[in-house]
C-alpha cells in the first residue's frame, strides 16, 4: 500500500496509460475487462483513494445534495429521505442526510458545512427564519429548496403540506364524535409546522360554539415528552381533563396514549379521543391504533428532489410553491 498513491501511482503499477486509468475510473465499458481487472487489482495494492471532491471541481459540479431536517429520529423524516435518496439516486446524486435537532446553531452549522463542501443543492426543514441564510447559498451557486414548510413568497421553491387544513380537520373531526373540551399538545410553537397546526385546530374550534380549545406545549416533539403530556392529564380529575386531544405529531400521541392507558387508566376514545399528525408506521400499530392527519413524506422528499436539480441547472427558474392537501385517517383512538 502507498500512502496517498495517485492515479499516475496506479497507471505505473498496472502498466496502463493515466487516460486508461481515468477510463477505468469514470467509464470502464469503454476498456477491456482484462484491463479493467488489471486496473482494480492495483487500485486495491496500492490503496488508491479517488478525490471526488477535486473531480467535482474540476467539473464546476457537485453530485451531492445536502438535506437538513429537524429529527431524523422522527420517521415522518425518515420518510422524507428514503424518498429523497430515492429520486436523487435515480438521477445519479448522492444525499447528505444531517439532523437539526431543532437547533439554530446546528442548523447554522450544517449550512456552513454544505456550503463549504459545495454541494449541488440544499433541501431543508428550517428551524428558524432561513431565508438571508440560503440567499447567500444561492449567490454561491447552490440551491436551495424548502420542504415540509411553505416558502411563503420568500423567494424559494417549497414543497409542504397546508399544516393548517391539517390542523383543522383533526380538530373538526373531534368535533363530530362529540368533543368539545379539546386539547391541542404541541412541541415548540416557533417551529412553522406547529403553529400552523394549531391556527387550523383554533378556526375548527371557533367555528363551533361550546367548544374550547387548551394549548399545552411540551419541551419537544417526541414520544418521551407526549409520555409526560399524558401523565400530567391523566393525573387531573375526570372534570377537568379534555375529552378530546388533538397532538402535533404522531410521536407525541403515542406517548400521550402510553400514559393515558398504560399510567393513568383513561380508556381512549370512551372518556378521551386521540388525534395526532404525519400518519407515521407506528400509527396503526399502536396499542390503540391511532387516528391521525397523513401527510405524503416520500412524495414530498421526491418532488423537492425534482425542483432542486432543475433550479440547480437553471437558477433563473421562478421559484414553486407545490402544497399538497392532508388526509384525515380514522381508527380507534378516536372512534367508539
Amino acid at each position: 500500500m502507498v500512502a496517498g498513491a495517485s492515479v499516475r501511482d496506479v497507471a505505473e503499477h498496472a502498466g496502463v496509460s493515466v487516460g486508461t486509468v481515468s477510463n477505468v475510473l469514470n467509464h470502464p465499458m469503454k476498456v477491456l475487462p482484462t484491463t479493467v481487472a488489471r486496473v482494480q487489482e492495483s487500485i486495491a495494492a496500492l490503496g488508491f483513494i479517488r478525490n471526488d471532491a477535486a473531480r467535482q471541481l474540476r467539473a464546476g459540479r457537485s453530485t451531492s445534495i445536502g438535506l437538513i431536517v429537524l429529527d431524523v429520529g422522527n420517521p415522518f423524516f425518515t420518510d422524507l429521505a428514503r424518498g429523497v435518496e430515492d429520486r436523487a439516486s435515480d438521477r445519479g446524486f448522492s444525499v447528505i442526510l444531517a439532523n437539526s435537532d431543532d437547533s439554530l446553531a446546528r442548523e447554522a452549522k450544517y449550512l456552513d458545512l454544505f456550503e463549504e463542501q459545495r454541494v449541488l443543492g440544499v433541501l431543508i426543514s428550517p428551524y428558524g427564519e432561513i431565508s438571508p441564510r440560503l440567499e447567500r447559498l444561492r449567490e454561491r451557486g447552490i440551491a436551495a429548496v424548502l420542504v415540509d414548510r411553505s416558502g411563503d413568497g420568500g423567494g424559494f421553491s417549497s414543497v409542504s403540506v397546508d399544516d393548517v387544513a391539517g390542523g383543522r380537520l383533526a380538530v373538526e373531526h373531534l368535533i363530530t364524535q362529540g368533543r368539545h373540551r379539546i386539547a391541542f399538545v404541541a412541541g415548540s410553537l416557533t417551529i412553522r409546522q406547529v403553529a400552523d397546526r394549531l391556527a387550523g385546530a383554533r378556526a375548527a374550534a371557533a367555528a363551533h360554539p361550546g367548544v374550547t380549545l387548551e394549548v399545552i406545549e411540551i419541551d419537544a416533539l417526541t414520544v418521551i415528552a407526549g409520555r409526560t403530556a399524558g401523565t400530567r392529564i391523566a393525573a387531573r380529575a375526570v372534570v377537568d381533563r379534555p375529552d378530546g386531544i388533538f397532538a402535533a405529531n404522531d410521536l407525541i400521541a403515542v406517548g400521550t396514549l402510553q400514559a393515558l392507558v398504560m399510567q393513568g387508566h383513561v380508556r381512549v376514545p370512551e372518556q378521551i379521543a386521540l388525534v395526532g399528525y404525519d400518519d407515521i408506521d407506528f400509527a396503526a400499530a399502536a396499542v390503540v391504533p391511532l387516528t391521525s392527519i397523513r401527510q405524503p413524506s416520500r412524495e414530498i422528499g421526491r418532488i423537492a428532489v425534482g425542483i432542486l436539480l432543475e433550479e440547480a441547472a437553471d437558477p433563473d427558474l421562478p421559484p414553486r410553491q407545490v402544497v399538497f392537501q392532508p388526509e384525515l385517517v380514522v381508527r380507534a383512538s378516536s372512534v367508539g
